[in-house]
């Protein structure tokens, strides 16, 4: 299958936007870790805005960032979310909640609770009705988002945007399952060349096992190994790099996701 890039996003430690994250992953600026900067996105009503999680704030942000560089109508193009967890913060609260009498969730702790919470406040805040998918893969997230954006993108010649994003959580579940930082990123992907397009990304599932990518920072590929949705930096690096580039990504029982990526 092959799409073209047509905007990014990206929100993580020491990466704030795409235009400051291009200049580090294409080696122009050093890497600095630094806290996620964590923003209440303007696109929600003020209810919506209130009760809007690290996961929302995640995905609006860097969703915004895509559209905003492509010039698109946020009402014109589908959806595809993927995060490994989703809102760990609620996730947490909720078995606390279970754990101890009485046992009473809130309806904004349940509902912010579904896996598909960012795609709700997605289509209230862009005022989209287009399809939208949400997944969960464990560390292949992005890797299956990517997959089914893809296919989307060949198959239906929809316009995707594809958002991943995942955050830590709360102890004692991080000890279980660790996610090193808040983490966020969007890619709108066209089945046509235009003059927006930043490259052309062949996609395949190959079987077998392949070594994964990796960065070349030790800080940047310990963000990569860190959060599922940070699998996707290479990709970006390659974006960011301007050259042709052949990346592998980490799929289930020892596959692999093979991407061409070709500047446009």
């Amino acid at each position: 299958m092959r799409v073209f890039v047509e905007g990014v996003g990206l929100l993580g430690p020491g990466l704030d936007g795409w235009p400051a994250g291009r200049a580090v992953l294409a080696g122009e600026s050093a890497y600095q870790a630094a806290p996620t900067n964590l923003r209440s996105s303007d696109m929600l009503p003020a209810p919506e805005r209130r009760r809007a999680g690290v996961p929302i704030k995640l995905a609006l942000a860097v969703g915004q960032e895509a559209f905003l560089q492509s010039g698109r109508d946020t009402r014109t193009a589908a959806t595809v979310f993927t995060s490994s967890g989703g809102d760990n913060d609620n996730a947490h609260a909720i078995n606390g909640i279970l754990a101890t009498a009485p046992r009473e969730v809130s309806p904004t702790r349940f509902h912010n609770s579904v896996h598909n919470a960012a795609a709700g406040y997605w289509c209230i805040a862009a005022g989209t009705h287009e399809p939208s998918t949400s997944l969960c893969a464990h560390d292949a997230s992005f890797a299956a988002g990517l997959l089914e954006s893809a296919t989307q993108v060949a198959v239906d010649g929809a316009v995707v945007v594809l958002i991943a994003y995942d955050h830590p959580y709360p102890e004692p579940l991080h000890t279980v399952r660790p996610i090193a930082a808040p983490f966020g990123m969007a890619l709108i992907l066209t089945a046509q060349q235009t003059d927006k397009s930043l490259a052309a990304i062949t996609v395949e599932l190959v079987a077998g096992g392949a070594s994964e990518t990796t960065m070349q920072d030790a800080g940047l590929d310990a963000l990569r190994r860190g959060v599922p949705a940070a699998r996707g930096l290479p990709l970006l690096a390659a974006l960011a790099s301007g050259k042709p580039t052949q990346i592998s990504l980490a799929w289930f029982a020892d596959n692999h996701l093979k991407l061409g990526v070709t500047p446009c």
